[in-house]
């Protein structure tokens, strides 16, 4: 499983950026397709996740400003996030999960930058 993020790159506060998730290679098992972020100094968090059928998970304090959606024909998840503030800066990552009996398994992107500044 390959997972391809893009779409960072540098937003003034309360500017909008759409990334995107491509995700190739032996996806059938991949359930659930989500981001998450890691802000310098701090540990990874989640942002948003979901599932192919399209249930959708966000963490409380992404509510409102950030959209997640998929387009299962393209195998492609995208991340709108509107409003943006310069504390939501940081490296977001793309993560594809496939479960099984043992616990299951997270893919992991690259990470695209997001800077977003005052």
């Amino acid at each position: 499983v390959q997972l391809q993020a893009s779409g960072g790159g540098l937003v003034r506060a309360r500017g909008s950026l759409r990334l995107s998730c491509v995700a190739s290679g032996s996806i059938s098992s991949i359930k659930v397709m989500g981001w998450y972020r890691q802000a310098p100094g701090k540990q990874r968090e989640l942002v948003a996740t979901t599932t192919r059928d399209g249930t959708i998970n966000y963490a409380d304090s992404m509510k409102g400003r950030f959209t997640i959606s998929n387009d299962n024909a393209k195998n492609t998840v995208y991340l709108q996030m509107n409003s943006l503030k310069p504390e939501d800066t940081a490296v977001y990552y793309c993560n594809g999960f496939a479960p099984s009996w043992s616990g299951g398994t997270h893919y992991w992107g690259q990470g695209t930058l997001v800077t977003v500044s005052s």
